[in-house]
Protein backbone atom coordinates (compact mmCIF):
# COMPACT_ATOMS: atom_id res chain seq x y z
CA UNK A 1 0.00 0.00 0.00
CA UNK A 2 1.38 3.30 -1.10
CA UNK A 3 1.83 6.42 1.67
CA UNK A 4 -1.08 8.49 -0.08
CA UNK A 5 -3.32 5.12 0.49
CA UNK A 6 -2.03 5.12 3.80
CA UNK A 7 -2.55 8.36 4.66
CA UNK A 8 -6.38 8.32 3.33
CA UNK A 9 -6.69 5.05 5.43
CA UNK A 10 -5.55 7.06 8.52
CA UNK A 11 -7.69 10.17 7.66
CA UNK A 12 -10.93 8.38 7.28
CA UNK A 13 -10.35 6.06 10.31
CA UNK A 14 -9.66 9.11 12.32
CA UNK A 15 -12.83 10.33 11.26
CA UNK A 16 -14.78 7.35 12.24
CA UNK A 17 -12.91 7.63 15.85
CA UNK A 18 -14.12 11.08 15.73
CA UNK A 19 -17.50 10.10 15.19
CA UNK A 20 -17.70 7.30 17.71
CA UNK A 21 -16.90 9.71 20.13
CA UNK A 22 -19.80 12.23 19.87
CA UNK A 23 -21.68 9.49 22.43
CA UNK A 24 -21.30 6.16 23.80
CA UNK A 25 -24.13 2.98 22.56
CA UNK A 26 -26.97 3.64 24.11
CA UNK A 27 -27.85 0.12 25.03
CA UNK A 28 -24.43 -0.47 26.40
CA UNK A 29 -23.23 1.65 29.72
CA UNK A 30 -20.75 -0.17 30.91
CA UNK A 31 -17.85 -2.02 29.27
CA UNK A 32 -15.71 -5.05 31.61
CA UNK A 33 -12.68 -5.51 30.57
CA UNK A 34 -10.53 -9.00 31.49
CA UNK A 35 -6.77 -8.66 31.04
CA UNK A 36 -3.77 -10.02 32.51
CA UNK A 37 -1.88 -7.71 34.97
CA UNK A 38 0.69 -5.33 33.68
CA UNK A 39 1.51 -3.92 30.81
CA UNK A 40 -2.07 -5.28 29.34
CA UNK A 41 -4.19 -4.32 31.63
CA UNK A 42 -2.09 -0.79 32.11
CA UNK A 43 -2.82 -0.21 28.51
CA UNK A 44 -6.45 -0.17 29.23
CA UNK A 45 -6.29 1.96 32.01
CA UNK A 46 -3.91 4.62 30.90
CA UNK A 47 -5.07 4.76 27.06
CA UNK A 48 -8.32 2.85 26.32
CA UNK A 49 -10.68 3.81 29.67
CA UNK A 50 -9.79 7.34 29.20
CA UNK A 51 -10.91 7.22 25.77
CA UNK A 52 -13.99 5.40 26.13
CA UNK A 53 -15.00 7.15 29.43
CA UNK A 54 -15.29 10.34 27.35
CA UNK A 55 -17.44 8.98 25.41
CA UNK A 56 -19.74 8.58 28.25
CA UNK A 57 -18.99 4.69 28.73
CA UNK A 58 -18.22 3.72 32.33
CA UNK A 59 -15.35 1.08 32.00
CA UNK A 60 -14.22 -1.51 34.45
CA UNK A 61 -10.74 -4.13 34.43
CA UNK A 62 -10.61 -7.07 35.64
CA UNK A 63 -7.07 -8.62 36.16
CA UNK A 64 -6.13 -12.47 36.11
CA UNK A 65 -2.97 -14.12 36.47
CA UNK A 66 -3.53 -16.76 34.02
CA UNK A 67 -4.39 -17.99 30.44
CA UNK A 68 -7.39 -19.78 31.27
CA UNK A 69 -10.12 -18.05 33.03
CA UNK A 70 -10.40 -14.78 31.19
CA UNK A 71 -11.41 -16.33 27.93
CA UNK A 72 -14.32 -18.49 29.99
CA UNK A 73 -15.37 -15.14 31.34
CA UNK A 74 -16.18 -13.76 28.10
CA UNK A 75 -17.45 -16.37 26.94
CA UNK A 76 -19.68 -16.22 29.46
CA UNK A 77 -20.73 -13.22 29.64
CA UNK A 78 -18.64 -11.74 32.61
CA UNK A 79 -16.39 -10.03 30.70
CA UNK A 80 -17.08 -7.66 27.29
CA UNK A 81 -13.65 -8.12 26.20
CA UNK A 82 -10.23 -9.28 27.05
CA UNK A 83 -6.57 -8.47 26.04
CA UNK A 84 -3.81 -11.11 26.98
CA UNK A 85 -3.33 -13.34 24.01
CA UNK A 86 -2.63 -13.97 20.41
CA UNK A 87 -4.52 -15.20 17.39
CA UNK A 88 -2.52 -18.62 17.91
CA UNK A 89 -3.80 -18.99 21.33
CA UNK A 90 -7.16 -17.44 20.93
CA UNK A 91 -8.22 -19.86 17.69
CA UNK A 92 -6.56 -23.09 19.65
CA UNK A 93 -7.87 -22.38 23.23
CA UNK A 94 -11.55 -21.73 21.32
CA UNK A 95 -11.18 -24.83 19.09
CA UNK A 96 -10.92 -26.87 22.01
CA UNK A 97 -13.53 -25.32 24.19
CA UNK A 98 -16.22 -24.94 22.01
CA UNK A 99 -16.07 -20.93 22.15
CA UNK A 100 -17.59 -18.65 19.86
CA UNK A 101 -14.47 -15.98 20.46
CA UNK A 102 -12.96 -13.60 17.78
CA UNK A 103 -10.04 -11.15 17.27
CA UNK A 104 -11.37 -7.38 17.29
CA UNK A 105 -7.69 -5.66 16.63
CA UNK A 106 -3.96 -6.20 17.92
CA UNK A 107 -2.54 -4.22 20.54
CA UNK A 108 1.02 -3.34 20.99
CA UNK A 109 2.93 -6.20 22.43
CA UNK A 110 5.83 -7.29 24.39
CA UNK A 111 8.03 -10.06 23.08
CA UNK A 112 8.55 -12.88 25.06
CA UNK A 113 12.58 -13.03 26.08
CA UNK A 114 14.81 -14.86 28.25
CA UNK A 115 16.56 -13.88 31.12
CA UNK A 116 19.11 -15.07 33.67
CA UNK A 117 20.10 -13.87 37.20
CA UNK A 118 23.32 -16.19 37.10
CA UNK A 119 24.50 -15.30 33.39
CA UNK A 120 24.98 -11.62 31.60
CA UNK A 121 24.36 -13.30 28.28
CA UNK A 122 23.37 -16.02 26.47
CA UNK A 123 26.68 -16.29 24.97
CA UNK A 124 28.03 -17.00 28.42
CA UNK A 125 25.93 -20.35 28.62
CA UNK A 126 28.09 -23.65 29.44
CA UNK A 127 27.05 -26.70 27.97
CA UNK A 128 23.56 -28.56 30.40
CA UNK A 129 22.07 -25.31 31.72
CA UNK A 130 18.50 -25.27 33.05
CA UNK A 131 16.23 -23.62 30.60
CA UNK A 132 12.51 -22.58 31.83
CA UNK A 133 9.78 -22.02 28.77
CA UNK A 134 5.94 -21.81 28.51
CA UNK A 135 4.44 -25.31 29.07
CA UNK A 136 1.14 -24.23 26.76
CA UNK A 137 1.78 -24.97 22.95
CA UNK A 138 1.78 -21.37 21.08
CA UNK A 139 4.27 -19.81 23.76
CA UNK A 140 6.63 -22.75 23.97
CA UNK A 141 6.85 -22.92 20.09
CA UNK A 142 7.63 -19.36 20.98
CA UNK A 143 10.68 -20.14 23.01
CA UNK A 144 11.95 -23.08 21.10
CA UNK A 145 12.10 -20.75 18.07
CA UNK A 146 14.51 -18.24 20.17
CA UNK A 147 16.36 -21.48 21.63
CA UNK A 148 17.01 -22.25 17.56
CA UNK A 149 17.75 -18.71 16.35
CA UNK A 150 20.29 -18.87 19.52
CA UNK A 151 21.88 -21.65 18.14
CA UNK A 152 20.93 -24.08 21.19
CA UNK A 153 19.09 -26.45 19.46
CA UNK A 154 17.81 -27.82 15.94
CA UNK A 155 14.50 -28.15 15.64
CA UNK A 156 13.32 -31.26 12.83
CA UNK A 157 13.32 -30.35 9.16
CA UNK A 158 9.39 -29.33 8.28
CA UNK A 159 8.81 -28.49 11.92
CA UNK A 160 5.49 -26.28 12.23
CA UNK A 161 6.71 -23.35 13.94
CA UNK A 162 3.61 -22.19 15.57
CA UNK A 163 2.99 -25.71 16.96
CA UNK A 164 6.44 -26.79 17.85
CA UNK A 165 6.95 -28.71 21.23
CA UNK A 166 9.88 -30.18 23.05
CA UNK A 167 9.35 -33.70 20.60
CA UNK A 168 10.32 -31.31 16.93
CA UNK A 169 13.76 -30.65 19.35
CA UNK A 170 16.27 -32.91 16.58
CA UNK A 171 19.20 -32.05 18.35
CA UNK A 172 20.12 -30.71 21.68
CA UNK A 173 23.02 -28.87 20.61
CA UNK A 174 24.15 -27.57 23.66
CA UNK A 175 22.78 -30.78 26.40
CA UNK A 176 20.39 -28.16 27.65
CA UNK A 177 17.51 -29.23 30.28
CA UNK A 178 14.36 -27.86 29.00
CA UNK A 179 11.84 -27.09 32.39
CA UNK A 180 8.27 -26.27 30.84
CA UNK A 181 5.90 -24.23 33.92
CA UNK A 182 2.88 -22.68 33.66
CA UNK A 183 3.79 -18.64 31.91
CA UNK A 184 2.62 -17.35 35.83
CA UNK A 185 5.71 -19.29 37.39
CA UNK A 186 8.04 -18.11 34.89
CA UNK A 187 9.54 -14.77 36.43
CA UNK A 188 9.78 -16.57 40.08
CA UNK A 189 11.39 -19.82 38.05
CA UNK A 190 14.66 -17.62 37.86
CA UNK A 191 15.85 -18.13 41.13
CA UNK A 192 15.93 -21.83 40.45
CA UNK A 193 16.77 -22.38 36.70
CA UNK A 194 19.67 -20.89 34.75
CA UNK A 195 18.09 -19.23 31.99
CA UNK A 196 14.31 -18.57 31.61
CA UNK A 197 11.82 -17.52 28.97
CA UNK A 198 9.22 -15.24 30.05
CA UNK A 199 6.23 -13.83 28.23
CA UNK A 200 6.56 -9.99 28.11
CA UNK A 201 3.20 -9.29 30.22
CA UNK A 202 4.78 -11.26 33.28
CA UNK A 203 8.16 -10.17 32.59
CA UNK A 204 6.29 -6.16 33.12
CA UNK A 205 4.42 -7.26 36.20
CA UNK A 206 6.80 -8.85 38.29
CA UNK A 207 9.43 -5.80 37.90
CA UNK A 208 11.54 -7.47 34.83
CA UNK A 209 12.52 -4.76 31.96
CA UNK A 210 12.71 -5.64 28.53
CA UNK A 211 15.94 -3.46 28.31
CA UNK A 212 17.28 -6.60 30.81
CA UNK A 213 16.40 -9.22 28.57
CA UNK A 214 19.44 -11.24 27.33
CA UNK A 215 17.41 -12.30 24.05
CA UNK A 216 14.04 -10.92 22.50
CA UNK A 217 12.08 -13.00 19.69
CA UNK A 218 11.36 -11.81 16.30
CA UNK A 219 7.61 -10.53 17.35
CA UNK A 220 5.48 -11.55 14.01
CA UNK A 221 1.62 -10.02 13.54
CA UNK A 222 1.08 -13.60 14.87
CA UNK A 223 2.25 -13.39 17.97
CA UNK A 224 1.08 -9.56 18.40
CA UNK A 225 -1.60 -9.79 21.15
CA UNK A 226 -5.34 -8.90 20.41
CA UNK A 227 -8.43 -7.84 21.87
CA UNK A 228 -10.80 -10.65 21.86
CA UNK A 229 -14.77 -10.37 22.16
CA UNK A 230 -17.78 -12.29 21.82
CA UNK A 231 -17.92 -13.58 18.18
CA UNK A 232 -21.81 -12.39 18.26
CA UNK A 233 -20.89 -8.69 18.95
CA UNK A 234 -18.33 -7.98 16.32
CA UNK A 235 -20.72 -5.56 14.87
CA UNK A 236 -21.96 -3.84 18.23
CA UNK A 237 -21.51 0.08 17.92
CA UNK A 238 -19.70 -0.77 21.48
CA UNK A 239 -17.33 -3.42 19.85
CA UNK A 240 -16.80 -0.70 17.17
CA UNK A 241 -15.73 1.85 19.77
CA UNK A 242 -13.88 -0.08 21.75
CA UNK A 243 -11.85 -1.15 17.96
CA UNK A 244 -11.61 2.98 17.36
CA UNK A 245 -10.00 3.35 21.04
CA UNK A 246 -6.99 0.76 20.25
CA UNK A 247 -6.56 2.55 16.60
CA UNK A 248 -6.67 6.53 17.79
CA UNK A 249 -3.65 8.74 17.92
CA UNK A 250 -4.59 8.93 21.67
CA UNK A 251 -3.97 6.17 21.97
CA UNK A 252 -0.66 6.08 19.73
CA UNK A 253 0.41 8.53 22.26
CA UNK A 254 0.05 6.45 25.46
CA UNK A 255 1.88 3.37 23.61
CA UNK A 256 5.17 5.85 22.95
CA UNK A 257 5.12 7.60 26.73
CA UNK A 258 4.35 3.97 28.69
CA UNK A 259 5.12 1.15 26.93
CA UNK A 260 8.24 1.63 24.92
CA UNK A 261 9.76 -1.19 23.21
CA UNK A 262 6.74 -2.69 22.55
CA UNK A 263 6.16 -4.30 19.04
CA UNK A 264 3.42 -1.33 17.62
CA UNK A 265 0.46 -2.89 15.41
CA UNK A 266 0.77 -1.95 11.80
CA UNK A 267 -1.76 0.47 12.52
CA UNK A 268 -0.01 2.84 15.01
CA UNK A 269 2.69 2.37 12.16
CA UNK A 270 1.17 3.78 9.64
CA UNK A 271 -0.26 6.65 11.92
CA UNK A 272 3.53 7.52 13.13
CA UNK A 273 4.70 7.04 8.93
CA UNK A 274 0.97 9.96 8.11
CA UNK A 275 2.79 11.94 10.66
Amino acid sequence: MSLTRNILAVALAALTYAGAAQAADPAKKEIVFGATAGPYSDQIKLGIKPILEKQGYTVKIVEFNDYVQPNFALAQGALDANAFQHVVYLKNFAAKNKLELSELVKVPTAPIAIYSKKYKSVDAAPDGVSVALPNDPTNQARALVVLQDLGWVKLREGYDPLQASEKDVAVNVKKIKLIPLEAAQLPRSLEDTDYSFVNGNFALASGLKLTSALALEKTTPTYQNLVAVRTADLNKPYVKDIAAAYASREFLDVTEKSFAGFVKTDYQQKLEAAR
